[in-house]
C-alpha cells in the first residue's frame, strides 16, 4: 500500500514538473531565427559564387490560348539562382524584348548554350543580386522569343502569362524543363519583386493590378499605367495602326501565326474616333489600383517623350488613394533608366528596397521623404510627396496683344485670337520668336519672374473657342524663356544621355556574362528657352473620352487641355510663355482639318501648379524677347510608331 502511494506521489510530482516545464517554455520568448547566411550588418552581401550559380530554363503552363490553336500557351522562363539549400526570393523581369530588340542602354539579348539553357542575361540584376541571396527570373512575354501564344499589347493574355509565372513560383502552377521533366520551384520563398523599364515596367504595373498573391513589390521604370494614355492624347492618336504594329514588332512566332490577332488589335483600338472604349479599358490598370498588394517604387522621366509622364502621375495618385506603400524617383531626362543617370544612388536604393520588401530586413528604406526629384541637371532634391506639399493651382488670365504676343498675368483676360491649322508647323517655329505675329499659333508671355517659382503638378489650359470645322486638334505648350543649362531630353533616341568611354561594374562577371556597363552622362546645353510641358486634345472629345461628338461650326465651346506633369524651378528674371496651336504632326497623328479657330481670351485661363510664391504679376504689354533656336539640340521628326 505504501509503495503504491509512493508511486502515485512520484507520478504526480513528475506530472506537475512536466506541466511547469511546458508553461515555462510557452512563456519564454522564442529564440530569434538566425539570419540567412547572406545577411550581415543589416543587408545582403555577396556570399554565393555567380560563376557556379544554377542556370535553368523552364516552360510554365498557362490557362490561356491567345493564338486560338486549341493548345494552352506556355511561357518560357530563364532562371539564375544561388547554388544553396537556403530558399531565396525572386527578382523578376518579364519582357517582349529578350530576342528581338534587347534590353538596356547596350541593347543586350539573352544568350543560350547548345542545349538551350540560359547562358547570359541582359542587364546587371543577376550579376549583382544572385551572389546576395536572390534568384533572377527573366520571362519571355507570351508570343515572343521561346513562348507560345500571341501578344495582345498589355491586355489579358500578356498580363495573364506573367501572372502564371508568379503563381508557379508560389506552388500554384506547373512547369517543365525543356526535356519534359517536371520543374518545381522548391528553391524559392515565393516572394517576388518585378522590375523593368518601359514595356517591362508596364507589365509590372499590370500584374500588380491583378492582386496576385506572392508579388511583394514592383519597380516600374518609365512604365505605362494606361495604354490609352500611351497611344492616345485625349482623343488624338499618336500614330495610326499602333496596337497591331506594336504586337508585330516583337512577334516571335512563325510567320502568319498571329496576323489575325494583330489585325484585331488595330481594329479594336479604333483610330477613326479615338474613343476610350472596352479595348482601352482592358489595358488601363489605374482603376484596379485598389487590388494592388505589392509595394511600388516608380522611376520616370519628367521629360519622357515616349511614355509621357501622365502615366506615372495617375498611377501614383491612385496608389495613394488606396494607401499602397510607395516611393518615387523623378528625373529631367527622357526615356531613360536611372541606372544610366545616377547609377550609384539608384543601385543603392534598389539594394535597400529589395532587401526590405523581399528579404524582410528592417533597414529604414521606407522612412524619410517619398520622392527624390531632379529639378535641373544633376540637381537632386528630396521631397515629401508629389506634387510638392502645398502646391496649388494658380489661375492666370490671358489677354491679346497688338498683333504679336499676348500676355499671361494675374489681371483680367481680354480680346480674341484667331488660329488657322498648319500641319507643317514645327515646335521650333511654334515656340521660337514668340513676339512675331503668325496665323498658325498664338503666344502669351508673362512679366519677368521676380523670384524663383516652383512648378509641381499638372498644368491645364482652358479655352473658350469656336471652329469652322466639326473637329480639330488643340495643342498647348508651356515654355520657360530665359537662358539656362537644360537637359537635352530629345537626344539619342529621346533618352537624353550619351555614352562615355569608361565602364563600371555592378556584380560578378563570367566569361559569358559581364557585369560591366558603359558609363553615361546627361546631354546638357545652354539654351535660350525650354519647353516645360505639352498637352493635346481633340475638340470632338471635349465632353469626355468615350464618345466622339463633333462641334457645331461657329458655336462657342469650352475645353480643357491637360498638359504633362512637371516638377521644375523657373528662375527669377525668366518669362513664362504659353503657345497655343492646332494640329501637331511632330508629336501626334491628327486628322488635320485645316480648321480656323477663334479663342475668346476673356473666358480662357492657364492653371499653373505652384508650390510657394508665384512671382507673377499683371502685365499690360507683352515683353519683347529675343531668343535663338537651340540649333545644337536634337530635333523632332514626324511621329513614327515606336516601341515603349
Amino acid at each position: 500500500m505504501e509503495n503504491r502511494r509512493s508511486r502515485r506521489a512520484a507520478a504526480a510530482v513528475a506530472l506537475v514538473t512536466a506541466l511547469l516545464t511546458l508553461v515555462g517554455a510557452l512563456a519564454a520568448p522564442a529564440a530569434a531565427a538566425p539570419p540567412p547566411p547572406y545577411v550581415h550588418g543589416g543587408q545582403t552581401v555577396p556570399t554565393y559564387s555567380y560563376a557556379s550559380a544554377v542556370r535553368e530554363s523552364v516552360q510554365v503552363d498557362t490557362k490561356l490560348d491567345s493564338d486560338h490553336d486549341g493548345t494552352p500557351d506556355t511561357v518560357s522562363v530563364d532562371i539564375v539562382r544561388p547554388r544553396t539549400a537556403t530558399r531565396v526570393p525572386v527578382i523578376m523581369e518579364a519582357s517582349p524584348y529578350y530576342s528581338c530588340c534587347g534590353r538596356g542602354n547596350e541593347f543586350q539579348l539573352k544568350k543560350y548554350d547548345r542545349n538551350g539553357t540560359i547562358l547570359s542575361m541582359p542587364l546587371a540584376y543577376d550579376n549583382y543580386f544572385v551572389p546576395r541571396g536572390y534568384a533572377f527570373v527573366a520571362v519571355d512575354l507570351v508570343g515572343t522569343s521561346r513562348s507560345t501564344g500571341c501578344g495582345d499589347v498589355g491586355g489579358p493574355a500578356e498580363i495573364g502569362s506573367v501572372e502564371a509565372v508568379v503563381d508557379w513560383l508560389n506552388g500554384r502552377g506547373t512547369a517543365r524543363y525543356r526535356d519534359g521533366r517536371t520543374a518545381r520551384p522548391g528553391w524559392t520563398t515565393g516572394r517576388v519583386g518585378m522590375i523593368g523599364k518601359s514595356w517591362d515596367g508596364t507589365l509590372a504595373n499590370g500584374v500588380a493590378a491583378t492582386g496576385v498573391r506572392g508579388l511583394a513589390t514592383i519597380v516600374p521604370i518609365s512604365g505605362i499605367s494606361s495604354w490609352y494614355d500611351y497611344m492616345r492624347l485625349d482623343g488624338v492618336p499618336r500614330a495610326t495602326g499602333y496596337p497591331g504594329w506594336l504586337a508585330g514588332a516583337v512577334d516571335g512566332r512563325p510567320a502568319g501565326t498571329c496576323d489575325a490577332v494583330q489585325a484585331g488589335l488595330t481594329s479594336a483600338g479604333d483610330d477613326t474616333t479615338g474613343d476610350y472604349n472596352d479595348f482601352w479599358a482592358a489595358r488601363d490598370y489605374v482603376p484596379d489600383a485598389g487590388k494592388v498588394r505589392a509595394s511600388v517604387l516608380i522611376a520616370h522621366g519628367l521629360n519622357d517623350q515616349n511614355v509621357f509622364a501622365r502615366n506615372f502621375s495617375r498611377w501614383w495618385d491612385a496608389l495613394a488613394e488606396h494607401h499602397v506603400p510607395r516611393k518615387l524617383w523623378l528625373h529631367q531626362e527622357g526615356h531613360t533608366d536611372p541606372f544610366d543617370i545616377d547609377r550609384g544612388a539608384w543601385m543603392t536604393m534598389l539594394h535597400r528596397w529589395f532587401d526590405y520588401w523581399l528579404q524582410g530586413i528592417h533597414n529604414g528604406v521606407m522612412g524619410g521623404p517619398k520622392v527624390r526629384v531632379e529639378r535641373a541637371p544633376q540637381q537632386w532634391q528630396q521631397q515629401a510627396d508629389y506634387p510638392a506639399p502645398g502646391a496649388r493651382p494658380v489661375r492666370l488670365s490671358l489677354a491679346a496683344g497688338g498683333g504679336g504676343a499676348g500676355t499671361i498675368g494675374t489681371g483680367g483676360g481680354s480680346g480674341t485670337v484667331a488660329l488657322t491649322d498648319n500641319p507643317d508647323l514645327t515646335e521650333t517655329q511654334a515656340v521660337g520668336d514668340p513676339n512675331a505675329a503668325r496665323s498658325d499659333r498664338a503666344t502669351f508671355l508673362s512679366t519677368a519672374l521676380s523670384g524663383t517659382t516652383h512648378l509641381s503638378g499638372t498644368p491645364t489650359v482652358t479655352l473658350r473657342f469656336r471652329s469652322d470645322e466639326p473637329d480639330t486638334e488643340l495643342t498647348a505648350k508651356l515654355v520657360d524663356y530665359g537662358t539656362a543649362a537644360r537637359d537635352d531630353y530629345l537626344a539619342n533616341d529621346l533618352s537624353g544621355i550619351e555614352d562615355l568611354d569608361t565602364r563600371s561594374c555592378w556584380g560578378e562577371s563570367t566569361a559569358d556574362d559581364s557585369a560591366c556597363y558603359l558609363d553615361t552622362t546627361e546631354v546638357v546645353h545652354s539654351t535660350d528657352y525650354g519647353v516645360l510641358s505639352r498637352g493635346w486634345t481633340d475638340a470632338a472629345h471635349r465632353t469626355g473620352l468615350t464618345r466622339y461628338t463633333p462641334v457645331a461650326p461657329g458655336r462657342w465651346y469650352s475645353i480643357t487641355i491637360r498638359l504633362q506633369p512637371q516638377d521644375q524651378l523657373l528662375a527669377a528674371g525668366h518669362h513664362l510663355g504659353l503657345v497655343v496651336s492646332l494640329s501637331d504632326t511632330e508629336n501626334t497623328s491628327p486628322s488635320s482639318t485645316g480648321a480656323k479657330v477663334t479663342v475668346d481670351l476673356a473666358h480662357s485661363t492657364l492653371s499653373l501648379p505652384v508650390a510657394g510664391a508665384t512671382h507673377l504679376g499683371t502685365v499690360a504689354t507683352a515683353p519683347q524677347l529675343t531668343v535663338t533656336a537651340p540649333a545644337t539640340r536634337a530635333t523632332r521628326s514626324t511621329p513614327a510608331r515606336r516601341l515603349p
